[in-house]
């Protein structure tokens, strides 16, 4: 008589069932669930950027906030074995021993953890100092002063906590920034810009959908200048022109929105970086949105972005190559 192994139907519901998300989470990121901050796991990480949270869903969360990743414990093993949802969850059973598998994969002990009892929300709070002379000197290098600072509400932080932990303070030579977008239910709603850093020079627990500039907009325009970073919103704004940057430089404005401000201004530019990648993602965005107006800075002036070039050339110069810029639009907008 033959012996049939029947397996079970693979899903997020049956691996509950037989483990809990604190282990499936500490079995693949390799630290315990507990509060306080971490370095990531899964990225070469030089700082506590990491803490776990329980969302008000019910899931066990693992945030990084200077990616701005949010994952659940499949979403862990997604991000390690860049994988698909489905074979995440088949990689968990095949670990767990819940399913065989002819694939060899290095196994190591389970070590059960206890149901975690975090923080209902990922916070971030400041603790906010005057700006400094130096401060402002920086800013005005970019053509931004103290009053366009507080348009944006743009602060200068003496210290950084999150979930409650102190994260990082400010010197003399390692000044920090924050931008404030408000409040999110009783949760303060921070981007926090760390302009000495090399690398990872954010953190945030902003929504990916949030819109820099948005509230500082005109009801209506002539035109609207779509960039890639706050700083480019606010000099633009210091010199007349109305900008706007999506949260990230790898994301863009969602349909919605975008059409929203497609009713407020005539022409809608972009203005990115002129680099390789923010050529390459304009030029994306021009195939799948065809009224963006592409313009970019001439590479003869060696300058990657508009706040670069206003560093490198003054005001006098940036209003001339603004003045330059739009001649071109009129003869984009005129072509069609």
């Amino acid at each position: 008589m033959l012996n049939f192994t029947i397996e079970p139907k693979i899903t997020k519901e049956f691996l509950l069932s037989k483990n809990s998300e604190e282990t499936y989470m500490a079995y693949y990121l390799g630290v315990p669930i507990k509060k306080g901050l971490f370095r990531s796991p899964l990225r070469n990480d030089h700082h506590n950027t990491c803490s776990f949270f329980r969302g008000r869903s019910g899931n066990l969360y693992f945030k990084d906030f200077a990616t701005g990743q949010c994952l659940t414990f499949e979403g862990v093993v997604m991000e390690k074995y860049n994988c698909t949802y489905h074979n995440a969850l088949k990689i968990i059973a095949t670990d767990f021993g819940y399913i065989q598998s002819s694939v060899k994969r290095e196994s190591k002990k389970v070590e059960i953890q206890p149901k975690f009892e975090g923080d209902k929300e990922t916070f971030i709070q400041v603790e906010i100092k005057d700006f400094s002379e130096s401060e402002l000197k920086w800013w005005n290098s970019f053509g931004i002063s103290e009053s366009t600072l507080k348009k944006y509400k743009v602060f200068s932080i003496k210290t950084v906590f999150l979930n409650g932990n102190i994260y990082a303070k400010s010197t003399q030579h390692s000044p920090i920034y924050g931008y404030y977008f408000g409040k999110k239910g009783e949760v303060e709603q921070w981007r926090i810009y760390f302009p000495k850093r090399k690398e990872f020079r954010f953190i945030g627990n902003v929504s990916t959908k949030t819109i820099q500039g948005y509230k500082q907009l005109p009801e209506k325009g002539k035109l609207v200048v779509i960039t890639k970073s706050m700083k480019d919103c606010m000099l633009l704004s210091s010199l007349g022109i109305p900008s706007i940057a999506p949260n990230s430089e790898t994301q863009f404005l969602e349909e919605k929105p975008l059409n929203e401000i497609r009713n407020r201004f005539d022409h809608l530019v972009l203005l990115y970086d002129a680099d390789l990648t923010g050529v390459r993602f304009m030029n994306k965005l021009r195939k799948q949105h065809s009224d963006l107006i592409v313009c970019m800075i001439p590479r003869r002036y060696e300058a990657k972005d508009i706040s670069d070039f206003y560093q490198k050339y003054g005001r006098n110069k940036t209003i001339e190559l603004i003045k330059e810029s739009i001649n071109k639009i009129k003869y984009e907008v005129a072509k069609y």
